[in-house]
């Protein structure tokens, strides 16, 4: 068996590989090591767990609260609630750990399981690896009054809002703002924290079912979005996916501001208030080259990690810096949270706009994206993408013919034999044409025999 572990907690297809009996038997493990039960004289351990709203999301809730509560941990159930309410509450309440039940962006089909440590934050592969050891061997089961107690208090999370809204530099007051909700865990919090702030709110997508998450609709589907922005005139909309962990933006003109956009905007405004630690942000190497040049222009510098937001988070914890992000929209601002936080982005990405009286259009203009196509090369050897001669060669030749105006990356999948090949080029065209041709030449190379 493979690893349980991804780069974001355990995920897979819920009651066929995400089991109620895996759920358990992780969060048995998750307690030993977390809460390390038993070791504690002063204090009961303790839990809080929160849930999108996927109709799995209720037989996967009821196990782990099972599992953490036969192994001595009071739980506090706070119902749906965004994957950052958890990792905020988690800290805000003093609890030994925080479990989070979604799959984020997929599709309801699917859920996970994310633990946060003490203090709400993420945990590093080490941590990981020991929950994962600990499956399945013997402990000493508490009785009578050592088993954990089972408590709900679905207005935790309004603490959560009243902390969000707190971190603003000033109100969203005369903005007009379009909200997906993606029928995620947003419908019940982002609507009324967004007038809280000061906006006039048009919903759109806040009627979960258990089953419509994300169908469509949210950060991965942005054309209801769109048209909703359109059709109301509004300043911007605002996309969140199913947990509101990221956010994605439309502005009044329905182009799409996706997370390079965002990182960007919200890199200059800290950098003008004085609080860009190092005059620095972190973000992926998959961030666009338009983003890095606007960040050069800007003075600002950028570094780079591998994808996904934990490896940015690791960056800015082990250097200190304030800020960092994805595409995709997952954006960490440590000065005010753990985590990756939607809400948080969109408060503050919106101030930006109420703050300076600039159409979010004009913000994000100092972004020039340049042409990307991405291919994923499948069936192929993914352990010598960085050490085969011939596509060295072709990687060489297309770098010299792209000069200052483009890029190539060559990422191997952590998972699948596939080699993903992206290309960033001053045209579509040419970025397609040298994709394909970089696509063929690892294809032909790197083929695994059958």
């Amino acid at each position: 068996m493979g690893r349980l572990f991804g780069t974001d907690g355990v995920r897979g297809l819920a009651n066929r590989e995400l089991t109620a009996e895996l759920a358990l038997d992780l969060s048995v493990a998750a307690a030993h090591v977390l809460a390390d039960v038993g070791a504690f004289a002063d204090h009961r351990p303790t839990a809080v767990v929160g849930r999108d709203g996927r109709a799995s999301g209720e037989f996967l809730e009821a196990a782990v609260v099972a599992g953490l509560a036969s192994a001595g941990i009071d739980v506090l159930l706070l119902g749906v609630v965004p994957t950052p309410a958890v990792a905020y509450l988690t800290d805000a309440l003093g609890a030994d750990l925080g479990v989070m039940l979604s799959a984020s962006h997929n599709a309801m089909p699917d859920n996970g399981i994310k633990f946060f440590a003490s203090g709400g934050h993420k945990l590093d592969d080490a941590i990981e690896d020991a929950i994962e050891a600990r499956i399945g061997d013997p402990w000493e089961r508490p009785i009578g009054a050592g088993v954990g107690r089972v408590r709900s208090d679905l207005s935790a999370v309004a603490g959560y809002v009243d902390y969000l809204i707190s971190t603003l530099p000033n109100g969203l007051g005369g903005l007009h703002i379009v909200v997906d909700c993606a029928n995620g865990a947003a419908s019940s919090v982002a609507p009324g924290m967004y007038e809280i702030a000061g906006a006039r709110v048009t919903t759109i997508h806040s009627e979960p079912d258990g089953l419509n998450i994300n169908e469509n609709c949210g950060s991965t589907h942005l054309g209801d979005l769109v048209s909703a922005v359109l059709e109301h005139g509004a300043d911007a909309g605002i996309a969140h996916d199913g947990d509101a962990d990221r956010c994605l933006a439309v502005d009044s003109r329905g182009n799409v501001i996706d997370g390079d956009h965002i990182l960007a905007i919200l890199a200059t405004s800290m950098k003008d208030s004085g609080r860009l630690a190092g005059g620095t942000v972190v973000a992926t190497i998959m961030a666009n080259l338009g983003f890095k040049i606007a960040m050069r222009d800007a003075g600002i510098n950028v570094v780079e990690t591998a994808v996904g937001d934990r490896y940015v988070l690791e960056a800015m914890r082990t250097e200190g810096y304030v800020l960092g992000g994805e595409q995709s929209g997952h954006v960490v601002m440590t000065e005010f949270a753990n985590t990756g936080d939607g809400l948080l982005t969109a408060l503050h990405l919106l101030s930006r706009v109420a703050q300076t009286k600039t159409p979010l259009s004009d913000l994000a203009a100092s972004v020039t994206k340049f042409p990307q196509v991405l291919v994923n090369v499948k069936g192929v050897d993914r352990s010598r993408a960085d050490s085969d001669p011939v596509v060295a060669a072709a990687v060489a030749r297309a770098t010299e013919e792209l000069g200052d105006s483009g890029r190539v990356l060559l990422r191997p999948s952590g998972t699948e034999p596939v080699i993903r090949v992206m290309v960033e080029a001053a045209s579509h065209g040419q970025a397609e044409r040298i994709c394909d041709e970089l696509a063929a030449v690892v294809l032909a190379e790197l083929a695994i025999e059958k």
